[in-house]
């Protein structure tokens, strides 16, 4: 079960990072986000921050 939590917390990240960036961009409506630059700069962190946490759980699965 190590590394579960953090596996699933890295995709997670991942994928609200990547909607905020599509809905900052304004190619999703619907949203007091549509169209806001500070979400199109601030999903790619998220993305980057998932991304990292995704790697760090796949580097603590291998070790068992």
């Amino acid at each position: 079960m190590r590394g579960w939590l953090t596996l699933t917390l890295g995709l997670l990240a991942v994928v609200i990072g990547a909607v905020w960036t599509v809905q900052g961009l304004g190619y999703v409506g619907g949203s007091g986000m549509t169209g806001e630059r500070t979400w199109a700069v601030i999903g790619p962190i998220v993305v980057v921050v998932g991304l990292v946490v995704l790697w760090l759980g796949l580097r603590s699965r291998r070790r068992l």
